[in-house]
């Protein structure tokens, strides 16, 4: 009987069937497990259990489609005409800069879709398994529907588990469900084998995933799914589906190339027109691919991969590593940041922050687990010596307690669970020592934590006396209390209602709460069960932990929302936890309130509803990973530049999908291959640094823009405009390729280094539609641009109405006074003036962009002497040699540019 046919099995809720029919849908034995036979059969039929991924495109087709932009695709074209007239050098140069910009584009990005395999190694383990009634250990890889696997402490989850048998069995699934805390696993919730059909991922406590990691207790279940049916599985076929995204900087330059790729065309054929009017066919041609030549920014492509290569150089700096080069000015127009909580805004180290012991309440400092704080009473250091029932409830946290911690690397790592950790940490900080506390109070007996009474117990020799320590949740250790401890150590009526009520306060902070007790025994005991925690607990306290946020996530949330950045916080975890967190960290949305939604809230929405509580929410809790992709969509839909933070699996989909993934360092390599940046550090502060540079390489993009272009501009009028008269051409096409390529790309490329500007991060996000040419750029480029065709066109008429020498000349010197021109327009534009003139001003501050910025004037000065007096290039470019007095003329005729400059800069500030 084949399963897929009959029962169509990967549809079910494992979570909802009791196990009995599970065993049933999948034709196994819950204790012999599949027969070998049996094994085979279902082997040829569901395959190997790991991911796959669909095939990807060639790399050579990935290569050819670097070359599918329009700026490019219309270089190609000029080239190849370039080619057909038999100017092979004119082609050759053009040609070359659009293979250098595909190479690097295609270097950029050829790990980019890696996320399936980095999958795949995720869940790669070993398995142990029951077949035919006997043990064996196998490879993950040959697991298949109906196994009966065994879990037990340290192993890895090989496959989706239904599970059937439960002894005190904690996994962590972090990586999956984004919980900060590993999740208990038992077989009945309040007396139900089965769960609700709409219950949470993140809640399923009868199941186990692919990927989790077993941190106690031990465990069986039968293999629901595997490869790519699992939980993980569904992951990697989200991320599949999302490989083309663009990002906003390229959407804006397909628009701008497709633009002027229109006016480019409009120009050419009108140029052709007319020259076809006045001159033969050949004639008519070669003013207008002059004109194409001329008025395609052929620099422009490498001037922006080098900003960008920048950009990506100054944020390694400051810790964050870009994969893909839009991905720097991407999160510089960033509008919103959607941030996963564990790990990312928290330390993932659970740490007690609060106490009540005594009817009286304390504070912990210091994060994690590292032993470095003190406990405080009304902000004030106290010696524990001196608070008697406080050390017995520090006492009670370090001896029910079967975790320890080591130091590794430098930094304090607990072995066991995260929770018993924080209760050890704050020992320490105490003075109490886990190992020292353990020999003085030697354990004889324990009964682990068990669901179904939800709490640990221990039997230790305590001074010539026995007692048991008690630590759980609140509901089962004070039903068992009749007595506590006062403030001084003395035994008293337990006094139910302020410990309730500090039970709900610490509740409402965010924080986990576990209660303590004690019960004195009899010498000659030597075991303790159940039946002995009936009754007679003495109350000994409360710790209240959490996993805290960091403090420089604090102060980047604070600057990204100065910046005009909403801040939202999407995690697995609780909605109270997550809301205290993002209470302590300053989230509010637009208008000042932090509204919180969870998964099962936007599993009922519709589309609309879901689109105005997505801008609405600030925190959004308990989500399954398709939620996180919906979450970003939505936002996306409603026009926002979404950056996405994440470490686990459960993100990569949503880090894929967003208009800029960010990973942190320490996150699975699936959440790194799926992004489009990493942060080395794993600080959501370089976060908000990143932002800044982002914008900064945006700033320089536009400049670098508003530079190149008005020599398109006037070289296209010159051409046009020459035409139109029947003049000769002032300019050739291969001088203007020497022009846009070499002069362009020296005197541009400077622009790349220039630092950020004074409040960069105090301004909003520029609005996300917004065009790299906006009217007033546009009136900058027309202006500069006029001025430039009168430069050039009027140094060559009166040249040659001076008859001073040949054609060559004139268009030498026109070429040389419109450089001219360009180096004062390119002071004009950098903060080198506007630094000399706060230097003058008696500033302190370094002189910024100098270096940069006069390598590239020196080295287009020397290549434009070269231009003009080497008989070599003289006899390639048509140029010819100049006289002192003749560079004179050009300098004079270039200094009006210093009054354009100043009045586009009034309507069109640069900087």
């Amino acid at each position: 009987m084949t399963l897929t046919a009959t029962n169509e099995f990967q549809e079910h809720q494992w979570h909802n069937l009791p196990e009995d029919k599970v065993a049933i849908i999948l034709e196994t034995d819950l204790e012999n497990g599949l027969s070998a036979s049996e094994i085979g059969e279902r082997q040829r039929e569901f395959g190997l259990n790991q991911l796959t991924a669909k095939e990807g495109k060639p790399a050579w087709l990935k290569f050819i489609l670097q070359f599918n932009q329009p700026l490019l695709i219309i270089l190609v074209c000029a080239g190849a005409i370039k080619a057909i007239l038999g100017e092979w050098i004119n082609a050759g140069v053009i040609w070359g800069v659009t293979t250098t910009n595909a190479i690097i584009s295609f270097t950029q990005e050829a790990q980019a879709e890696n996320a399936i395999a980095a999958l795949a190694s995720a869940v790669r383990t070993e398995a142990t398994v029951i077949r035919d009634g006997k043990k064996l250990k196998i490879s993950s890889e040959e697991l298949v529907p109906g196994d009966l696997v065994l879990l037990t402490s340290g192993d890895k989850v090989p496959a989706d588990l239904r599970l059937i048998k439960v002894r005190d069995l904690q996994i962590d699934e972090s990586a999956l469900t984004g919980e900060s805390v590993a999740v208990e696993k038992y077989e009945e919730v309040e007396g139900t084998v089965v769960l609700p059909p709409e219950t949470p991922l993140a809640e399923r406590s009868n199941m186990a995933y692919a990927g989790g990691f077993v941190t106690f207790g031990q465990g069986s279940g039968i293999v629901v799914a595997t490869g790519n049916n699992t939980e993980t599985g569904k992951i990697s076929k989200l991320i599949e589906q999302r490989v083309d995204l663009t990002t906003p900087l390229t959407r804006k330059f397909n628009q701008f190339s497709q633009n002027w790729l229109y006016f480019v065309l409009f120009m050419a054929t009108l140029t052709f027109a007319v020259g076809l009017g006045q001159r033969n066919f050949k004639d008519a041609v070669e003013p207008a691919v002059a004109l194409i030549v001329g008025a395609i920014p052929e620099g422009l492509p490498a001037v922006i991969t080098v900003t960008l290569a920048v950009g990506v150089a100054r944020m390694a700096r400051r810790h964050a590593i870009i994969r893909k080069l839009p991905a720097v000015e991407t999160l510089g127009s960033a509008t919103v940041i959607c941030s996963d909580k564990t790990g990312t805004l928290t330390e993932n180290q659970m740490t007690v922050q609060a106490i009540y012991a005594g009817s009286a309440g304390y504070t912990v400092s210091g994060t994690g687990y590292n032993p470095k704080g003190e406990i405080l009473q009304n902000q004030q250091p106290i010696d524990v010596k001196n608070y008697h029932t406080l050390q017995e409830c520090l006492l009670a946290g370090l001896l029910c307690n079967d975790s320890h911690l080591e130091q590794k690397n430098g930094n304090w790592v607990v072995i066991g669970d995260p929770t018993e950790g924080a209760l050890i940490t704050a020992g320490s900080k105490a003075g109490l020592l886990q190992q020292a506390v353990e020999r003085l109070n030697p354990r004889l007996d324990s009964i682990p934590f068990e669901s179904d009474f939800q709490y640990m117990a221990t039997l230790h020799e305590t001074r010539g006396s026995k007692t048991i320590y008690v630590k759980g949740s609140a509901e089962a250790i004070l039903k068992r209390c009749q007595t506590m401890l006062d403030g001084k150590g003395n035994v008293i009526e337990l006094n139910l209602a302020p410990i309730e009520k500090a039970v709900e306060t610490l509740a409402k902070q965010g924080l986990r709460v576990l209660t303590f007790a004690k019960k004195n025994v009899p010498n000659e005991q030597k075991t303790v069960n159940h039946t002995d925690l009936e009754a007679g607990l003495i109350f000994l306290g409360l710790q209240g932990m959490i996993d805290p946020p960091r403090k420089e996530a604090i102060a980047a949330v604070h600057a990204c929302q100065a910046a005009g950045i909403q801040v939202k916080m999407i995690t697995g975890d609780h909605v109270t936890t997550a809301q205290a967190i993002a209470r302590r960290m300053g989230f509010r949305n637009r208008n000042k309130k932090i509204v919180a939604y969870t998964g099962a809230e936007l599993a009922q929405m519709k589309k609309n509803e879901l689109a105005e509580a997505v801008e609405e929410g600030v925190v959004f809790a308990r989500v399954a990973p398709e939620q996180k992709l919906r979450i970003v969509e939505a936002l996306q839909a409603k026009g926002e530049i979404v950056a996405m933070t994440g470490d686990g699996v459960n993100d990569a989909p949503a880090l894929k999908q967003a208009d800029i993934g960010i990973a942190m360092g320490s996150g699975t390599e699936v959440s790194k291959e799926a992004s489009d940046m990493l942060l080395t550090n794993n600080n959501f502060a370089s976060i908000a640094a990143a932002v800044e540079e982002g914008r900064s390489v945006y700033k320089n993009l536009l400049k670098a823009i508003c530079f190149i272009l008005p020599v398109n501009g006037g070289e296209s009028m010159t051409i046009l405009i020459s035409t139109l008269l029947g003049r000769e051409m002032p300019i050739l096409s291969l001088q203007i390729l020497w022009l846009n390529m070499l002069n362009s790309i020296t005197m541009t490329v400077p622009l790349s280094f220039e630092p950020k500007t004074a409040g960069v991060m105090k301004n909003p996000p520029r609005p996300a539609n917004e065009p790299f040419l906006t009217q007033n750029r546009i009136k900058r480029i027309l202006a500069v641009s006029l001025y430039n065709w009168t430069l050039i066109f009027g140094m060559f008429e009166w040249v040659r109405q001076a008859d001073w020498g040949s054609i060559e000349l004139a268009r030498t010197m026109a070429i040389q006074a419109l450089v001219m021109g360009r180096i004062f327009y390119l002071l004009s534009i950098s903060q080198l003036l506007p630094s000399l003139m706060a230097k003058f001003n008696g500033s302190q501050e370094k002189v910024s962009g100098a270096p940069a910025l006069a390598v590239g004037i020196v080295v287009a000065v020397i290549l434009q002497i070269i231009f003009a007096n080497s008989t070599f290039i003289n006899g390639i470019f048509q140029t010819a040699p100049m006289t002192l007095d003749q560079w004179l003329i050009c300098f004079g005729a270039s200094l009006p540019m210093i009054a354009i400059a100043a009045s586009v800069n009034r309507f069109d500030p640069p900087n």
